[in-house]
């Protein structure tokens, strides 16, 4: 493992734009995962009821959840459809849209009727907003996180571009929070009834603040200047582009995410319903854990990110995938101890420890597999893609896999191992040939 010198691929933004796109991919954030992790949170509680009644709740369940697997389904669209215009006509203008478009989907889940008052209509436009709440997450990545690295100064990619990974955690502290507040404020009756829609209204709020800041924002000097250069309008689609020149790099980042996704979703949205249905433990624990994982990440993140700028994100990344290994099991023998102490400590182990190591390195080292006119398309498909595959459906596949054990938790934790050990083997094994994310020059720390 070696480090690169500090050399840059464009001119770098000023120092107050270089922190302006690190606020304004952190703002975007949290609205995107704020409206996306809301609704997993709500679809374990009220959706199951509410939109999917059925003589079996196990059945009403699952298909709850399958449809926060939808979301997931349609973030590679939004990833391609928003990666072609932000690698053509810029970053800025895609950003723009992506919150309006998150923010819109998500208020109109809060005025939703439910399946007893139009009924199957409910369910129908129920999965329609979660499509678009995924078109609008598929688009967001890609372009906050580029914003960041390429306005990042030399040498601190990974600490300037944390903050769209901290918005993550801010989203989930603010959508958890929310629910468990009303939760407490309002009677199970109340929540049932309308409670539940205000946290969905709640976001207009976030998007009017995200959206003025993003109007302030300049282009990302690395898209201007590749602009520049350009002979004439490039042809080809860019993510047909970033498929010819690199398609071990798709392989390669969703194999690198799995340790991220299966940990999060398994201990913040699984978890929540396996725990008051199979342990009849009380639904505020897991809202709990999961407003403490939120404000947790706001500091690990930054941290572990800052450490990986100076001793290498490759040995960041495979510590937390290892704990991963490592805590899997015990956090389900906790679980079925119901000792809730353990319990917190595990989640936060892989939702902080694990899943921060993770996530704190991944946005410079996806966008660095990629070509600059196309790297938009590249890193936000292949990242989209990965969160199909490794997160969309694992609550519907965790739950299946519980229904089809007779209960049991074995298969999850088998799940979640595996998918961390990946992980770790894949991050282990170097990449090959030129880095081409900084193919213009060398990158600035390559691991």
């Amino acid at each position: 493992m070696t480090l690169a010198a500090p050399t840059q691929d464009t001119p770098r933004s000023p120092p107050s734009q270089a922190r302006r796109a690190a606020v304004a991919g952190f703002l975007g954030a949290v609205v995107d995962w704020y409206d996306f992790l809301l609704y997993g949170i709500v679809a374990a509680l009220i959706f199951n009821h509410q939109f999917f009644p059925t003589a079996d709740p196990a059945v009403g369940t699952l298909a709850a959840f399958a449809t926060f697997g939808v979301g997931f389904v349609f973030r590679p669209l939004g990833g391609v459809v928003f990666g072609h215009f932000g690698d053509r006509l810029g970053r800025k203008r895609m950003l723009l849209l992506t919150v309006l478009l998150m923010g819109t989907a998500t208020a109109l889940i809060g005025v939703l009727p439910t399946y007893s008052q139009i009924g199957l209509a409910a369910p129908a436009l129920l999965v329609l907003l979660r499509a678009v709440q995924g078109f609008a997450v598929g688009g967001e990545w890609g372009g906050a996180a580029l914003m960041a690295v390429e306005s990042a100064p030399a040498g601190r990619r990974a600490f300037y571009s944390s903050g769209v990974q901290v918005g993550y955690g801010v989203g989930l502290l603010l959508a958890t929070g929310l629910v468990s507040a009303l939760g407490h404020l309002l009677s199970e009756a109340a929540f049932a009834s309308w409670g539940w829609r205000l946290p969905f209204l709640f976001t207009l709020v976030l998007v009017a603040a995200a959206y003025g800041v993003r109007r302030r924002l300049a282009e990302s000097p690395a898209f201007v200047a590749e602009v520049d250069q350009r002979p004439d309008e490039p042809a080809g689609l860019p993510v047909l582009k970033a498929l010819k020149h690199h398609p071990a790099a798709f392989v390669r980042i969703i194999a690198l995410r799995l340790a991220e996704l299966l940990t999060m979703y398994l201990v913040t949205t699984f978890a929540l319903n396996y725990s008051v249905d199979h342990l009849e433990l009380d639904r505020a624990l897991f809202l709990d854990i999961g407003m403490a994982v939120g404000a947790i990440s706001c500091i690990t993140i930054p941290l572990f990110a800052l450490a990986a700028d100076y001793i290498g994100r490759r040995r960041v990344y495979c510590l937390g995938a290892a704990l991963g290994i490592v805590c899997a099991f015990p956090f389900f023998f906790a679980l079925e101890a119901r000792a809730i102490g353990w319990i917190v400590l595990f989640a936060i182990l892989l939702a902080n420890i694990t899943h921060d190591m993770v996530v704190a390195v991944q946005q410079p080292m996806f966008a660095e597999l990629f070509g600059i006119d196309y790297r938009y398309s590249g890193a936000g498909v292949g990242y989209q893609v990965a969160s199909v595959i490794g997160g969309g459906f694992t609550p519907f596949i965790a739950a299946a896999l519980v229904e089809f054990s007779g209960g049991s938790w074995v298969p999850v934790a088998t799940y979640m191992m595996a998918g961390c050990l990946l992980s770790f083997v894949v991050a282990l094994w170097p990449t090959t040939g030129r880095r081409h994310a900084m193919t213009q020059a060398a990158s600035t720390i390559a691991d």
